[in-house]
């Protein structure tokens, strides 16, 4: 086969992760493992492991997010027979399982919490075990034109293509719902209503049903769902056929019709007839593609992988009939027929293939440009061997582009040892493999249990120059961006000193969009710097910038969400947007002067409301007062706050909220932020706000930056003898996996065991950070907590922000602050709960 440049290069081990050692007799090496990776960077996957005290197997469902893989949710899931299939839905946050007992079971979190599941509905065909399972399809299909990742529009880079939903609600809203294949050759179909019923139907796939040892679910652009099959045996067709699902008079139903079948050509080849009996795997090339299959073969030793599409083709017709009717002349019939692509030669034998979920346009020019800038992420799928190596080969050509050889299987060897390896026993090797979002991580589970995190490197191991290597990730970070999907397979390949560069090059795209998108993307594109900025000393006190800006955006938009027109009949600015603009008209230093200028009718709220907000009004104020008194050494970036002092948008932010505490103060004095003044006749706000305008009116505008003058920094350096300068709560540099994988060390982790922290980036961080023993705090509601926090918390996987679980609030306004937050941290990680000693 085929050796690229950087064959071995191109992938190496990120992490293992595996359960306490247990005797061996534990597994059951017959049972088939599954897995499955959601676009958050969830991975579901099953074990065989056996417990002592029980005779039967505990079918179990484990969910781990990608960043604390040692914090792994097991699920007893109340399957009787093994799990067959696991499969996320678009969102990445419902997961199906189904098993040999014809059971499907969907999970979904509870509490918005990332380890925490339960299952609320399902289906069932009493006795047939299920082979394949998918979500429907929700008619959103983007493609990454590779050709173009040098256009400014996200638009022309990931291009909506027309797809129709499987099923649509009245208005053309998307169905959910999923759609099974059992072992008998029947297809059920589950429908879920908005209103938390399940519509299902079962139907035969053919009048002849007969068993199907594999099968296959893809969509087509119509709306259509084709199904392919197999009976396990190389000798017989591979069949398929196209299901159409409709709603009739309330009822689920199902038509079926049956599509052009194929031969795999091994069976037909002279030299391999009856070389290989089995086909083993069976899988459409994309759940959007369903004109193109890739098949596997195999006998007890070896694989031969083929590949086929379906393409329309003219039917010769012969002249005889041309003569008598001209109309047939003409326009040759047209039919539908299967022509195998690519075959692979004679392999070892596949235990598991994963195929690529980017959605990479396959035109030729874009294929041209992915092959001369040496982008390949969406073009490999991944072959896993029983001799523990890993093969990625193109989809389309089924040449291999990388190599990764397992722990048993150490490089080729001669005759001697082979056979020496082949009377020891099975190797171990992934039984289950998926492929990340990106395809530049690829997860295996092993034979043992384990759980292997491998990087795949976007250019399989090509050298780059650091300008090309920056491109790759950067489009594929705006991929994400601009789908709402976790980027954290990208941030394996991040080094330090790229990440000055991606973050700057990253707002510079943002930038070149229009202003409702960039609207849209405003908060993503902060989480993302953030993330970026973790994974270098020199940009980690900027971390605490990014995710104070995320909360000063909600701060922001939260209040002024509060604030109600007077009449109803008002125009069409909200009192939230005339605040914005009389803020920035009126460049008065005099916080009462500009006050002047509001409706003070806008802004009256009831006492207990504006009682319940003084925590968040205390961080504005508290804030404010730190970026001033850290202006005069300014010259140190290495302190957090340093980037809110050139920015214009945060600062103009701040302004408005103090003029609305300002007015607020005025309903209900002790709402206001509380200061420890050194003079009791001092009016701290309007000192603060005369300074932060003077800042403010420096870096209003972007291209026009002017440094503060002599007089501001002399008054900015007495304000520590004026206030009593706050300490301020940064969020904790957290302790997820990402930034101990840079030095591309493999790391070892045991589920269930957090690993010790070692000495990481953000050692040096920890001037900022709370140390262990004091007392904690709710970041989001800015409550303080104690030293040993009593009530439960769940924290960020993303950015390790932590909160309580309940709400200890009733005041709707406060409610309001937490919806915010309740599906998503800002930074729109997910949930996890803690266990309860935290400190």
């Amino acid at each position: 086969p085929l050796r690229g440049p950087g064959a071995g290069g191109a992938m190496d081990l990120a992490y293992v992760c595996e359960w306490e050692k247990k005797p061996k007799s534990n597994h059951c090496p017959s049972i088939p493992l599954v897995c499955a990776w959601s676009c958050r960077n969830l991975i579901a996957f099953t074990t065989d492991l056996r417990n002592e005290e029980e005779k039967d197997l505990t079918h179990m469902v484990h969910i781990i997010d990608t960043e604390h893989p040692w914090d792994v949710y097991s699920v007893n899931s109340g399957h009787t027979e093994v799990i067959t299939c696991l499969e996320w839905d678009q969102s990445g946050s419902r997961l199906l399982s189904a098993d040999a007992d014809g059971h499907i079971k969907c999970w979904s979190m509870t509490d918005h919490l990332a380890n925490s599941w339960e299952n609320t509905v399902g289906s069932m065909v009493e006795g047939d075990p299920v082979v394949a399972l998918s979500w429907l399809h929700n008619g959103v299909k983007l493609a990454l034109h590779v050709e173009k990742s040098g256009a400014s529009n996200f638009g022309e880079k990931f291009s909506r293509v027309k797809f129709s939903p499987s099923l649509t609600l009245f208005g053309g809203k998307p169905m959910e719902g999923w759609i099974a294949v059992t072992i008998s050759g029947l297809v059920t179909v589950s429908l879920l209503k908005p209103n938390g019923q399940v519509l299902t139907s079962t139907e035969s796939l053919c009048r002849l049903r007969c068993r199907v040892a594999l099968a296959d679910v893809a969509f087509t652009g119509g709306g259509n769902i084709v199904v392919a099959t197999s009976d396990g045996s190389s000798t017989s067709p591979v069949q398929f056929y196209k299901v159409c699902v409709s709603v009739v008079n309330e009822k689920c139903k199902i038509d079926t019709e049956i599509l052009p079948s194929l031969f795999m050509r091994c069976t037909t080849d002279p030299a391999r007839k009856d070389k290989y009996p089995a086909i083993t795997h069976l899988k459409f090339l994309a759940r959007d593609m369903s004109e193109q299959v890739l098949l596997c073969a195999s006998n007890q030793n070896s694989s031969i992988v083929e590949c086929w599409s379906l393409r329309k083709e003219g039917l010769p017709v012969n002249n005889i009939f041309q003569q008598i009717s001209p109309v047939v002349g003409d326009k040759q019939p047209m039919i539908l027929k299967w022509r195998i692509l690519s075959a692979t030669n004679d392999l070892d034998r596949v235990s598991a293939v994963a195929l690529p979920k980017l959605p990479i346009s396959l035109t030729n020019t874009d294929l041209k440009v992915a092959n001369d800038t040496k982008f390949f992420p969406g073009l490999g799928l991944a072959l896993a061997f029983h001799d523990g190596s890993v093969h990625i080969v193109h989809r389309l050509s089924l040449q291999m582009m990388a190599v990764f050889y397992g722990s048993s299987s150490q490089r080729p060897m001669d005759e001697q040892t082979i056979k020496r390896q082949r009377t020891a026993g099975p190797l171990v090797h992934f039984k289950a493999m998926q492929l990340s979002w990106t395809s530049l991580a690829l997860a295996g589970i092993d034979s043992h249990g384990k759980l292997s995190m491998l990087r795949i490197s976007p250019s399989m191991g090509h050298v780059l120059d650091m300008n090309m290597s920056l491109r790759h990730l950067l489009f594929l970070l705006e991929y994400c961006m601009v789908t709402g999907y976790d980027w954290w397979d990208i941030l394996l390949h991040v080094q330090p000193n790229m990440v000055q560069n991606l973050v700057e090059k990253l707002h510079e795209e943002y930038m070149r969009q229009n202003a409702a998108l960039q609207q849209v993307l405003s908060t993503r594109i902060v989480a993302m710097k953030a993330s970026l900025c973790k994974l270098s000393s020199s940009t980690i006190a900027r971390v605490c910038d990014y995710h104070a800006k995320l909360f000063l955006i909600a701060i922001s938009c939260t209040l002024k969400s509060l604030l109600r027109p007077h009449f109803l009949n008002t125009p069409d600015k909200s009192p939230g947007d005339r605040l914005t603009e009389i803020c920035s008209k009126i460049t008065d230093i005099d916080i009462d002067k500009v006050m002047i200028n509001l409706k003070t009718e806008e802004f009256v709220l009831e006492m207990t409301t504006l009682q319940s907000l003084q925590q968040l009004i205390q961080w504005v104020g508290d804030f404010v007062l730190y970026l001033l008194a850290s202006l005069p050494n300014q010259g140190s970036p290495v302190r957090p706050g340093h980037s809110f002092l050139r920015d214009g948008a945060s600062l103009g932010m701040f302004r408005e909220l103090m003029v609305v505490i300002r007015i607020w103060g005025l309903l209900k004095p002790s709402c206001l932020p509380v200061y420890t003044a050194t003079s009791d006749t001092q009016d701290s706000m309007s000192l603060l706000f005369r300074l932060l305008t003077k800042l403010w009116l420096c870096c209003r505008e972007e291209n026009h930056i002017t440094e503060p003058d002599d007089t501001l920094i002399d008054e900015c350096c007495l304000l520590p003898s004026q206030l009593l300068i706050p300490n301020i709560d940064w969020l904790p540099i957290n302790d997820g996996i990402i930034s101990k994988l840079q030095n591309k060390q493999l790391v070892r982790l045991q589920f269930g065991k957090a690993p010790g922290l070692g000495h990481t980036v953000s050692s040096q961080f920890d001037a900022f950070v709370r140390a262990p023993g004091q007392p904690k705090i709710d970041h989001l509601r800015r409550l303080h907590l104690g030293a040993y926090p009593t009530e439960e918390c769940k924290s960020c996987t993303r950015c390790g922000c932590v909160t309580m679980l309940k709400s200890p609030n009733k005041v709707t306004a406060v409610k309001q602050w937490e919806q915010r937050w309740i599906k998503n941290c800002l930074c729109g990680g997910l949930w996890r709960r803690m266990p309860l000693s935290y400190s």
